[in-house]
Formats: C-alpha cells, structure tokens, sequence
C-alpha cells in the first residue's frame, strides 16, 4: 500500500492548473486519465539546485550517458521497451507491479496517459534507461524510471536522475518533482540541494524530519499500486 492523503480527478489540463495542484502536494497517477494523488511529495527548487561534489561524482561516472526527450505518444515504440520496464519493477518491488501493457499505454496512448515525455538514456546508440515524465512550462515530474538491469553501466538510477534534474534547469523549469518518499530506500532522493517534501499541509525543507518518518511505515489508502512515481 502507497501513502495517500487525499485523491481527485481533473479534467483541465492546463499547464497553469496541473502546476497550481502539484503545488498543493497532488501528483498524477497512472490509474487513469486525470487521476491524482496527494502524497509525501519530493520536488527541488531549481533556483537553489547546485551540484554537490557527489552529484559531481556521479555526473563523471555518467559523463558518456546521453539524454533525448521525446514527445508522448512515442512513434518509435517497441516492444523491449515494455519489457524493460516490467522487468525493472518486477525485481524492484515483486511481481504484477507494473504490466507491460500498462507500461506501453502510458508511453503511446494520449487518451489514457497522464504524462507527455519519454527521457530516453543511451550510450553508443543503445538505449539503456528511460523515464516517463509531465513536462509543463514550469515543471518537470520524473515519474516512472526503469532501466536495463543486466546493464553493467555504473550509477545508471543516479545517473539518470541527476541529468533530468539538470535538463530541467537548463531549460528553465522552476521546480522537478521527484515522486514520493515513503519507504527506508527513497532516502537516496534527499541528496539534492534546493529539496523540498510536501508533509500533509505544506511545503517543508527539514529534510532531518522527513529521514525520521521514512523510517515508520506510514498508514496508507487507496490502491496498492505505486501510483507516485518510482
């Protein structure tokens, strides 16, 4: 079960009112179009981001991982891509977490997906990693990372990540929602400078406290589904 607080179904998709609703701690789902939750929320504020020297130690380890964005639906969809992903969360978080199909509606059908942009991460014309993301004027939601897990490329979560963070800034975005924390494991989000977590009511920087409550389990509604985002 995933931490929910509150839940709601919108029909304007505009970039100004999807903005307004994240910054009140919803996210959108992938259980249907205009499906958010409001949960334990992650998002960096792009005018305090400043790499770390371990963001730099990762940045090094990646430096020949490239990043294209493309547009949802996907016209180059391919079967592997659906495979990698089922496979990704199936060692991740146990079997039945996230269907192929479910995968593959998000990623080509504009009708049921929530979200508009495939990161796609690759080295030497391989594809090694992709995220399903919300680009809007003024954020960037890294929602569903995966990646090819018999990959021997060092840092690739991280690496994935700290990029999309950057292209993020670099293209003028205000903030980048992360997806939730809420298990022990999600403390490796909490690494970034600018980081701020929704707590129920408001936006928070005390990241000391978050560290506490990710080490209870949290009470949880809603469907057992990892509907926040990796």
């Amino acid at each position: 079960m995933y931490l929910t607080w509150k839940e709601k179904t919108i029909t304007d998709f505009s970039d100004k009112n999807i903005e307004a609703i994240y910054n009140e701690g919803y996210v959108f789902t992938r259980l249907g179009k205009g499906m958010m939750n409001q949960t334990r929320i992650l998002r960096i504020d792009l005018n305090q981001f400043k790499l770390s020297s371990e963001n730099k130690r990762i940045l090094k380890k990646t430096e020949d991982l490239s990043l294209f964005v493309a547009p949802i639906p996907y016209d180059n969809y391919d079967w592997a891509i659906h495979k990698m992903g089922k496979e990704f969360y199936e060692h991740k978080f146990g079997a039945k977490t996230f269907s192929a199909q479910k995968i593959k509606e998000l990623i080509t059908d504009r009708n049921k997906s929530n979200f508009n942009r495939l990161f796609i991460y690759y080295k030497s014309g391989e594809n090694l990693g992709y995220c399903i993301t919300l680009e809007t004027a003024d954020i960037l939601h890294y929602c569903y990372p995966f990646y090819n897990l018999e990959s021997n490329y060092p840092n690739l979560g991280m690496g994935m990540m700290l990029k999309a963070v950057m292209w993020a800034q670099e293209n003028n975005k205000k903030y980048i929602y992360l997806g939730s924390a809420q298990r022990p494991a999600d403390t490796y989000k909490l690494q970034f400078s600018g980081l701020e977590w929704f707590d129920g009511e408001k936006w928070s920087e005390d990241t000391t406290e978050l560290k506490k409550l990710l080490t209870v389990i949290p009470a949880t509604s809603g469907n057992p589904d990892n509907s926040n985002g990796y």
